[in-house]
């Protein structure tokens, strides 16, 4: 029997995960990388099982695009409220995930390329895979800020390319597109794909930085498809809903609309109960939201203040869940190793394709244990530089 070459893993442990797996057993284990809202004691309203459980008792009805209330609510509070966007361009499915996997398939055949910024989520990577769809890396350079660097988004471009991929703000840099490189990306000609999931956790006001693909190129003769979720918009990752906010002119809107709705009939994935009791979800995340907002900005002080006057670089940081440390580069040391030893779990930047002597951290992690660790990990720098 062979299997195919799409479904390919890699089935051992790498050493950096055997090394993790062995600290987590010895237990004092400082996890600073959780971006589970719901593993880090934020505030979640009883209602929301209740509204669930409502809706479960609503009739059921296939609607492969989505129930048309709750493709207005999410049009309703889409980030930037673009000009244009109701139900009729709005789509749902079961996450973002799925959400790629339908575009990529609509966009690209087999052999196909799709531009995609690095760093970036390190997940792109599988799905294309899956997809049978090959990746052309762009960069993201870091100046004090980050931004595209537009010289290799175009030599990323080929004959085969079918899309490009946005991360708005971006998974792990934290950094948004701005108004001027989505102009210059719409001007390759090809869609767009915007991952906006983070969008509505902006960390500091920009005149520069796109609400969303949606508004920025409302007007512009390019198909641009822009990701949201209940996962981060209202951190409710088990709830399980997603969804593709679709803009351009209708010659390009409504065949694109025609098949995904083919596609998505075919899978049907996206919740009834989840889309009925949407509204009312949406309604009742917002202190959860509110709170995991405040944390975000607070974490982020502690951060910095713990790493002013050392070693240590909390790099810029304009919205989502995570931020970038720069450490002293002392090869071949492995910071996110040696911070181990010291019972601090940190995320190595080289999983998102980072250079050297970056680590991630998440910004939901619960304020005593972030300051203890952040302690420590300035502690054990110190002591090597």
């Amino acid at each position: 029997m062979s299997l195919s070459e799409r479904s390919r893993v890699e089935l051992g442990v790498n050493p950096w995960a055997a090394r993790v797996a062995e600290a987590q057993r010895r237990g004092d284990l400082l996890d600073l990388t959780c971006t589970n809202p719901t593993q880090v004691g934020l505030p979640y309203s009883p209602a929301l099982a209740a509204a669930l459980g409502r809706a479960a008792e609503a009739p059921y009805s296939p609607e492969p695009l989505g129930l048309e209330l709750a493709r207005a609510a999410i049009a309703e509070r889409w980030p930037g409220r673009p000009r244009g966007l109701d139900a009729s361009r709005v789509v749902l499915c079961s996450s973002s995930s799925e959400a790629y996997l339908h575009l990529f398939h609509l966009l690209a055949d087999s052999g196909d390329e799709l531009l995609c910024p690095s760093p970036s989520y390190p997940l792109f990577e599988h799905l294309a895979r899956l997809a049978g769809v090959r990746l052309r890396p762009y960069r993201l350079e870091y100046d004090g800020a980050w931004h595209l660097d537009l010289d290799s988004v175009r030599a990323a471009c080929g004959p085969r390319t079918r899309a490009a991929l946005l991360v708005s703000p971006n998974n792990p840099t934290g950094s948004f597109t701005t108004r001027a490189e989505l102009a210059a990306m719409a001007r390759l000609g090809v869609p767009i794909l915007s991952d906006e999931v983070f969008a509505s956790y902006p960390l500091r006001a920009s005149r520069l930085r796109a609400e969303s693909a949606l508004a920025e190129l409302a007007s512009a003769d390019v198909l641009v498809f822009a990701l949201g979720g209940l996962s981060k918009q209202a951190a409710l990752p088990h709830y399980k809903l997603g969804w593709v906010g679709l803009s351009g002119p209708a010659r390009l809107v409504e065949p694109a609309l025609a098949r995904l709705e083919l596609s998505l009939d075919t899978l049907l994935a996206a919740a009834p109960p989840v889309q009925h009791a949407l509204p009312e979800l949406l309604r009742l995340s917002e202190p959860t939201t509110a709170a995991l907002r405040a944390r975000l900005h607070d974490n982020l002080q502690t951060i910095a203040a713990a790493c002013a006057g050392s070693p240590v670089t909390l790099l810029d940081v304009e919205g989502g869940w995570s931020c970038l440390l720069r450490l002293p580069y002392l090869p071949p040391r492995d910071w996110s190793l040696s911070l181990l030893e010291q019972g601090v779990l940190t995320q190595p930047g080289w999983l998102y394709e980072l250079p050297p002597a970056h680590l991630v951290l998440s910004l939901l992690t619960p304020p005593p244990r972030l300051r203890e660790g952040l302690e420590r990990l300035v502690r054990a720098v110190l002591r090597e530089v």
